[in-house]
């Protein structure tokens, strides 16, 4: 009665597979996947990346070629900007 045949597990399996196979569809489905045409990369128009140093006496990093006087006595950097 409820002995496992070749049968039975032919459809088990052909219904696991269809539940898979539809849970992939509506996941593409909800990304948009195939929907839209590729769109071509847009070069990044950021700054290229700059060294960054620690300040001794604030603990904060800033940019070598724009470091500041953070205001506290004893800070490496010049009022002016540049060290």
């Amino acid at each position: 009665m409820l002995g496992f045949s070749l049968g039975k597990l032919i459809v088990l399996g052909l219904i696991i597979a269809a539940v898979w196979y539809g849970f992939k569809l509506i996941g593409r489905r909800s990304q948009g996947v195939g929907n839209k045409p590729a769109e071509p990369k847009v070069e990044n128009s950021a700054p290229d990346a700059q060294n960054m140093e620690k300040c001794e006496e604030c603990g904060t990093f800033v940019p070598v070629s724009a470091a500041q006087n953070c205001g506290r006595d004893g800070c490496p950097y010049s009022a002016a900007g540049t060290e």
